[in-house]
């Protein structure tokens, strides 16, 4: 049985150090990609606070297409430089936006979605797929969430098989 109870009132880097620890005993028990970022994005959804949609796109003949995740239904196909998402998986960089009402060629899934962050997941050198994380509170997303979820992308490309996708 895996335990997804965190103290979501603890300092941030706390709560980050266990989530951590907690996705890294989920994530080593699978290597299957697609399993592993299906359990990632449940747990992701249920230990967050403040987030309304938790999941990974993963890039195929050169778009992201939708993968696992946990919230509303979402987009299904976005071209990569394209929106938030599209412009992380481009540029191979993490994309934290504190208002998606201001991120140029911002694309809708879902009209409560106020901040954002999306975390590249890389194989090889080269990005596979991307880990999109939306909230509906303005500014959700900090600097030490930023870290915190990169060091959790790390896991991710540590325990997972991406050469699988």
């Amino acid at each position: 049985m895996f335990s997804i109870e965190i103290d979501a009132n603890q300092p941030v880097q706390g709560f980050y150090s266990e989530l951590n620890q907690l996705a890294g005993g989920l994530l080593s028990s699978e290597a299957d990609p697609i399993a592993g970022m299906a359990n990632l994005s449940s747990f992701l959804y249920q230990v967050m606070q403040d987030i309304n949609w938790a999941g990974f796109y993963i890039v195929r003949d050169g778009q992201l297409v939708l993968g696992p995740f946990h919230g509303k239904p979402a987009c299904t196909r976005i071209p990569l430089g394209k929106g938030v998402c599209g412009t992380a998986a481009g540029d191979n960089r993490i994309v934290r936006v504190a208002d998606v009402g201001e991120f140029p060629g911002h694309i809708a899934c879902d009209a409560a979605s106020r901040s954002e962050i999306v975390l590249p997941v890389t194989y090889a050198g080269q990005v596979v797929a991307v880990l999109d994380i939306d909230s509906p509170i303005a500014c959700r997303f900090s600097e030490e969430d930023e870290g915190g979820l990169a060091a959790l992308v790390k896991l991710v490309e540590e325990h997972l098989d991406l050469a699988r996708l």
